[in-house]
């Protein structure tokens, strides 16, 4: 039971980081109907912007100190924040009346052309960095079960973070017109909603939570490279699938279920080397069986 209850909780760790990228895909998708693919880039580069911005915040908070990694969370989350407005100003806005198939691949590109210019040795290079010690490492023994104070953190922002996305979409005027974006674009803009804006801001909110969970990440697992994002990214893509894309309760949902089966993959015998194939394989069996996802709704579209 206590072996149970530590994989348990080693999943929902994970589970909740790719919840926060999830959030990210499904809202584009939810006002937009396309698949945001540099969004899992956007990821690694909130992960950069924590690893350079920790020496410089130490300067002014004690190394450790809750300030100071509130700091930098919120500082990469403001400059990823800025990095998905401008990818959705210089690549999707131009192509808004195209395609979708002409933005899906123009979305592929900007993913190429992110990782590839971020492994060269000017900017972020190709070898693996160590991620700075925001937090003072402590750990909990709680009836055998060890919990480290960056799961308590990662379990809390993503609760936090979560929450505010839910009151901003559900609550908020700007949320009605995302919502109103999401139902019919051209309604919206009748009734005086500002579209340019509105998408700009979903993109901005999406790719601000790509930054926290690129921290959060890196808090966790401490090693920190420029093709981070391919593999979580993807596994963040299924996480959003499987809960119903376009629902943020969904993505979050979806996000844990995944984390949770993957660690419990990666702890049993015979099956720890397939971890990541039996991601790939509950999405192919989520679109076979339930296609809208855990928590989506199927949709009759006309002709």
């Amino acid at each position: 039971m206590t072996e149970f209850l530590q994989q348990l909780l080693n999943g929902l760790s994970l589970g909740a980081i790719y919840a926060l990228i999830a959030l990210g895909y499904t809202m584009v998708y939810g006002v937009l109907r396309f698949i945001n693919f540099a969004h899992s880039d956007v990821f690694m580069l909130g992960a950069f912007a924590g690893y350079y911005l920790a020496p410089i915040v130490a300067r002014v908070f004690p190394s450790g100190s809750v300030a100071g990694a509130v700091v930098v969370l919120l500082s990469a989350m403001a400059i990823c924040a800025v990095i998905g407005v401008t990818i959705e100003y210089l690549a999707y806005r131009p192509l808004r009346r195209r395609p979708r198939l002409t933005v899906l691949i123009t979305a592929i590109g900007v993913s190429l052309l992110i990782e590839f210019t971020s492994q060269h040795r000017l900017v972020f290079g190709p070898s693996p960095r160590t991620f700075p010690q925001l937090l003072d490492a402590r750990t909990l023994d709680i009836g055998g079960v060890a919990i480290g104070t960056t799961q308590i953190v990662v379990f809390v922002l993503t609760a936090v973070l979560l929450a505010g996305l839910t009151f901003v979409v559900q609550s908020t005027k700007v949320g009605t017109a995302m919502r109103a974006v999401s139902f019919n674009e051209q309604a919206a803009a009748l009734m005086g909603v500002n579209i340019n804006r509105i998408i700009s801001f979903t993109f901005a909110l999406g790719s601000a939570l790509a930054g926290a969970g690129g921290v959060l990440f890196a808090m966790s697992y401490t090693k920190i490279e420029p093709l981070m994002g391919v593999q979580t990214g993807l596994k963040a893509f299924v996480a959003a699938v499987l809960g119903g894309i376009g629902n943020l309760p969904g993505a979050a949902l979806g996000g844990i279920v995944l984390g949770v089966v993957e660690t419990f993959a990666g702890g049993v015998q015979g099956l720890s080397n397939y971890r990541d194939g039996i991601a790939f394989a509950v999405l192919i069996l989520i679109l076979l069986f339930r296609p809208a996802g855990l928590l989506g709704r199927a949709q009759v579209e006309k002709v």
